[in-house]
């Protein structure tokens, strides 16, 4: 089983969190609102303490953040993920950011020898919460075949978009398709 370092422990991070834990795997989490941390350490996982700290002790670390800027804040400013993890680490964005975020993270977290993929969800929270998430993935063959398995430990449908942002942009098709059918409806 995967140690996994889990930032972002709020309304969809927190559940997917506790999806991995009742898979077998150790999980350490780290959320700016200490409560989530709690939460999670109720739940039978442990406090990581800070990104830095998540990020050095995983042999994955996945992120489930509000917007692009957290990201990019959370990957790539001194004290990071990517300055911190261990060359191979597995780095898993299930943030529903920009393309372009997306793609720079990859880039820089490449060029320091960690694998990682953009795997925005969708579902919601009760998808979170029952482990029914589908994932739209973008990354290297490689890292999606190193990933499945957790996916599959969060979600039932996990689709291969192609390289670094694509699963971004099947993520902002999706929703766009969403948005369409709601006017519709209306």
């Amino acid at each position: 089983m995967a140690r996994i370092g889990f930032i972002g422990l709020g309304n969809m991070g927190l559940p997917m969190a506790t999806n991995l834990l009742k898979a077998g795997h150790q999980v350490e989490g780290f959320d700016v609102n200490g409560a989530s941390v709690e939460r999670l350490v109720a739940a039978g996982g442990a406090s990581a303490g800070s990104v830095k700290s998540a990020a050095a002790r995983g042999d994955v670390v996945i992120t489930m953040l509000p917007a692009g800027a957290h990201v990019r804040e959370v990957y790539l400013e001194t004290g990071g993920i990517i300055e911190n993890a261990n060359e191979g680490t597995l780095l898993i964005d299930c943030s529903t950011i920009d393309v372009e975020s997306a793609r720079v993270v990859a880039a820089a977290a490449d060029a320091r020898g960690l694998h990682m993929i953009d795997a925005p969800v969708s579902g919601g929270v009760g998808g979170a919460q029952a482990g029914t998430l589908t994932f739209m993935v973008g990354g290297s063959a490689n890292a999606f075949a190193r990933a499945e398995t957790l996916l599959a430990a969060m979600g039932k449908t996990i689709v291969h978009a192609g390289d670094a942002g694509t699963g971004q942009a099947a993520k902002i098709c999706n929703n766009m398709i969403l948005g369409v059918s709601m006017i519709a409806v209306s």
